[in-house]
């Protein structure tokens, strides 16, 4: 009895409110994507019900269930059109956003986003230059090929030029940022007016950013490099956190900061290149999705990074569905869709991070 009566009470188990949001999100995010998927393929001139969808994925597969696409075309339109497309769409949008996650932890500051350090701008002009010169030697991966080089030389540009005595300051990687898109911005309007009428709608359309003509051998390449990337920024997560206490906090504990920026900016500058060369630019996931994922699953990158990748994906497939699908016989671009979006939640994290500051001097 005396033993029983010294024994420590069993408390009861407690659920961690922030852990089971995050499993929730998961969960939700991991629904709405197959989900996305299946109606996203199945959506088109030539219409396929999502079960007819998902009996195709497991035929081929090798599973014999579920109803194959019962038109004639219906097979074949899944396999050479739609599923390149899903595919891409989940690539591009995981990468942007994984990006945007790493680059608000790197600069500490929540409005960043890959488009800081001109990996997009870069690209942009490097594309614009393969309309206006007509550069083709390497036959259609030309356009795509310059894009990923041009993000990977900006990026880089920007770090080296913004590094002194051995040290990268935040505040000079962002005001480098900014002057290189300045001088990118200034490329573009000048291969502009070089370019005839027909270069000049080129460059003003990949601008725009489209998913429109994605083929599987564009999937191909992009895959291994967003994989690449987003095991990258994994494995960065840690360090990640421990900078968000500050450069010396983080120096303290055993972190070298030089070495993460500059490996995290590759690793951004990667992702970037990658989801922005077949496509175009898309702007503002890198930006929205790690803000909505943070408000659930907290700041916390060994759980923001694969969130907001999961969150990318979901949202691109879902601003391709509309673009796709808004006006019959047409093709909106998706970086106008992004932007649409992504410009009043811009305006609207100012005002709250205003709120927050008290002010911005």
């Amino acid at each position: 009895m005396t033993l029983l009566r010294d024994a420590p009470a069993t408390r009861p188990a407690v659920a961690d409110p922030r852990r089971t949001r995050t499993r929730l999100t998961f969960l939700a995010l991991t629904a709405a994507l197959v989900v996305l998927a299946l109606v996203a393929a199945g959506t088109g001139q030539l219409h396929v019900p999502p079960a007819e969808v998902l009996g195709s994925l497991l035929h081929r597969l090798g599973l014999d269930a579920g109803p194959v696409p019962t038109h004639p075309n219906g097979d074949a339109t899944l396999w050479a059109i739609r599923f390149p497309r899903v595919a891409m769409a989940v690539l591009v949008g995981a990468a942007l956003a994984a990006a945007g996650a790493v680059m608000q932890g790197v600069f500490g500051n929540p409005l960043a986003e890959p488009g800081v350090v001109g990996v997009s701008s870069g690209a942009a002009l490097a594309a614009s230059s393969t309309i206006v010169f007509g550069f083709t030697f390497l036959g259609g991966w030309t356009m795509a090929a310059f894009a990923f080089a041009g993000g990977l030389v900006a990026a880089l540009l920007v770090y080296g030029l913004s590094r002194a005595d051995g040290r990268t300051e935040v505040v000079t990687l962002v005001l480098t940022g900014v002057a290189l898109n300045a001088f990118t911005g200034a490329g573009l309007a000048f291969l502009t007016f070089l370019g005839d009428q027909q270069a000049r709608e080129q460059i003003v359309f990949w601008q725009l950013g489209s998913l429109n003509g994605v083929r599987w051998e564009h999937v191909a390449v992009v895959a291994p490099l967003v994989a690449v990337g987003l095991a990258g920024v994994l494995t960065l997560s840690r360090r990640l956190d421990l900078l968000a206490l500050g450069d010396r906090a983080a120096r303290h504990v055993g972190v070298d900061v030089e070495r993460l920026r500059l490996v995290s900016v590759v690793l951004v500058a990667l992702l970037t290149a990658a989801a922005v060369a077949f496509c175009g630019v898309i702007a503002f996931v890198g930006l929205v999705v790690p803000h909505l994922v943070r408000m659930t699953c907290g700041p916390g990158h060994r759980v923001l990074v694969p969130a907001s990748a999961l969150g990318g994906a979901v949202l691109l497939l879902a601003a391709d569905l509309v673009a796709r699908n808004a006006v019959p016989y047409a093709d909106l671009p998706i970086g106008m869709l992004t932007s649409l979006v992504g410009s009043p939640f811009f305006f609207w994290l100012l005002r709250r991070s205003r709120r927050s500051a008290g002010s911005w001097a």
